[in-house]
């Protein structure tokens, strides 16, 4: 049970969502064990890990007054996609700025879905991406609107909350399946999930590994340290006396491939692989990539045959419909 119910929460999935045996691809890896925790499953708008950190966002917005939230990312944004649809549930306005130029085509995957649930679409300069979300911010409250200001991916101390709480729930679910787990291995990129993770892991006992996936991010540069940053701040809000330093997160940097977004021979064989073993579909960015990863870890030797390791899916499925040409090539 999670210990913090003193801090405002807005339910906006079912859970807890299901652990499953990866069986099918198990089997052709030739071991080990293989498990994911779904949360690709979390119901709202095609799911996604965004939505546990939103539950704590959005109430913080919800209580802070606020008639507008604004966030930003790329335009196959999965944390964008789960933030219009949840301000749209809860009767807020949502505005999301997207760094990069404006499609010519019409609008699909993420894209498509953000318009569908009414929000109001910005594009900007990548570099500029944060700079025009402080202008539109500026420019609904001059004209009398209260905007509440989400970080790219909802990777602060109040989202970080929301994969503490998860940690909790995994274990319950541990706890009752008999089951022990060795290894969870999940995509890293903005960071909440990673340090709501790495804190649960400590409040809760968790006795296994926590290895985060680079998407995106390398092991120098400012990103450990943000890591750090946002764990302290999440334990000062959870009201813990635990401390963090860059050291106490592992992270792999070994498959960032071309970069951001850009889907490689990686991806598109365990796209493939996944749908084809276990009927499982994972994202052409986040899931594709880390899963793609781990794939190659187990090919590699890097866990014993008696180890069990759990993939977290951390969801991303829309985005394959703007990729069907990158996966299908």
């Amino acid at each position: 049970m999670f210990p913090f119910s003193h801090l405002p929460r807005i339910p906006l999935t079912h859970l807890p969502t299901p652990i499953e045996p990866l069986s099918g691809l198990s089997k052709h890896l030739g071991g080990p064990s293989i498990l994911v925790k779904r949360d690709d499953l979390t119901s709202l708008a095609m799911g996604g890990n965004k939505t546990r950190k939103l539950e704590f966002l959005l109430a913080d917005a919800v209580e802070q007054g606020a008639d507008t939230v604004i966030t930003s990312g790329g335009s196959q944004s999965n944390h964008c996609r789960l933030t219009a649809a949840a301000a749209t549930r809860l009767g807020l306005k949502c505005e999301l700025v997207f760094g990069g130029e404006q499609p010519v085509d019409m609008p699909n995957g993420n894209l498509f879905l953000d318009q569908l649930f009414g929000a109001t679409v910005h594009w900007s300069e990548p570099e500029l991406r944060n700079e025009t979300v402080k202008k539109v911010a500026i420019s609904l409250r001059t004209r009398g609107r209260t905007p509440y200001v989400i970080p790219i991916g909802g990777s602060n101390g109040i989202g970080a909350v929301g994969y503490v709480a998860a940690m909790y729930e995994f274990q319950e679910q541990l706890a009752s399946m008999g089951q022990k787990v060795d290894h969870i291995i999940f995509a890293t990129s903005s960071g909440g999930t990673h340090v709501g993770l790495q804190l649960g892991a400590r409040l809760t006992g968790f006795q296994g590994q926590i290895l985060g996936l680079s998407i995106d991010q390398t092991k120098t540069g400012k990103f450990p340290p943000k890591l750090a940053d946002v764990a302290n701040e999440t334990a000062e809000r959870l009201q813990v006396n635990e401390q963090f330093e860059p050291d106490d997160f592992t992270m792999n940097t070994d498959y960032l491939g071309s970069g951001y977004g850009v889907v490689g021979d990686l991806e598109r064989e365990t796209i493939t692989l996944a749908a084809r073993c276990d009927g499982l579909l994972v994202g052409p960015v986040y899931t594709g990539r880390a899963l793609g990863g781990l794939i190659d870890l187990i090919r590699r030797g890097t866990f014993h045959q008696d180890e069990t390791v759990l993939f977290w899916h951390t969801g991303g499925i829309p985005a394959l419909f703007a990729y069907v040409n990158e996966v299908s090539a």
